[in-house]
Parts: structure tokens; sequence; C-alpha cells
């Protein structure tokens, strides 16, 4: 059974830019630069008829092509930091690309969704990394922007059950309209 998502790939100029954000950080597991994406909707686990059937959806959409740049790092859980991301800048594009994943995951027969889609790129799982650590490393790149970067297509992704993630392999890339 697969485990599948879909998402944005990272151009390898970013995924460098990003890399060097990595480290100075206690309890941090780094997600390896490979594995760097936007997750649109994560769809979990499924069998393979279900998955030919969300392929076979997915080749459906049709959206133009636009850019989108990461703006910020922040964590994700609050008093007890669970995660270190890079944010994505507001984009309808992206939103109107993802709200599309969602509601064809629900055609599909998945429940929605249960948290406000925040589009981001993982950087480290954190485990003991305290508030005042995480606070202390987010200042210190607070002024991170990247340039902007052309999305040209959304892929589906499959991975193995693992600790963290990865390694993700591109099971089907959709090109979006120029």
């Amino acid at each position: 059974m697969p485990r599948l998502f879909t998402g944005l790939e990272i151009p390898a100029a970013l995924r460098q830019e990003l890399s060097l954000l990595r480290g100075g950080l206690p309890g941090a597991r780094w997600i390896d630069p490979e594995n760097y994406h936007i997750t649109l909707r994560f769809i979990g686990d499924v069998d393979d008829d279900i998955a030919q059937e969300i392929a076979w959806l997915l080749g459906k959409v049709r959206r133009k092509n636009f850019e989108l740049r990461l703006d910020g790092v922040q964590s994700f859980g609050g008093r007890k930091p669970r995660a270190v991301v890079a944010t994505a800048a507001p984009s309808q594009p992206l939103m109107e690309l993802q709200a599309e994943h969602e509601r064809l995951m629900q055609r599909v027969g998945f429940e929605p969704e249960g948290r406000k889609y925040t589009p981001h790129v993982t950087l480290a799982r954190l485990r003991d990394s305290s508030s005042f650590e995480v606070a202390e490393y987010l200042s210190a790149r607070a002024m991170f922007r990247s340039p902007p970067f052309a999305v040209s297509r959304f892929v589906l992704f499959s991975s193995r059950a693992s600790v963290g993630g990865g390694p993700y392999v591109i099971e089907a890339a959709y090109p979006l309209a120029a």
C-alpha cells in the first residue's frame, strides 16, 4: 500500500539555500534537502485501485503556472514546538490549487483535512527542543526570504512509513499551463 501526498517540488538552488538554515538547534532532526517540498494534500496509505483513481483525477486538474516564494521561518506546535518550517508567501494560485486537491480527495471519499492549510517546507522535526532554544534559533533567521521561483507542475509523491518522512518518490507529475 503506498502512502501518498500531493505537493510542489522545491528547485535545487532554493533547496541549497534552505539547507544553510540547518544546525544550531539542539533536539532538531533535520530533513534532507532532497526531501524538501510543499505539501498540497496528504492522502495517506491507500490500495492500488484508489491510488490509480487519484492519479487519474489529478490529471484532470487544469491550472496556470505561477510564481511562489518562501517568506520567513517559524515553528509549529505552539508552546511545545514540534517542527521548524519555512513558510510560503501568500499566493492565491497556490491556495486555489490546494483547494482543488482537497475537493478531489473528498470526491474519492477522504475526510476533509481538519487543519487550516498553511503552505510550508518542513526543515526540521523537533524532539526535545525547548521553546527558548527554538525562539533563539528563529530570531537569528527571522529575515529569511527566498527569491520567487516558478511553479510549473505539481506531483504525486509516495513515501514509506518512516520516522521523519522520506525518501519521497515522484509517482506522477502534472504540468501547469503556461
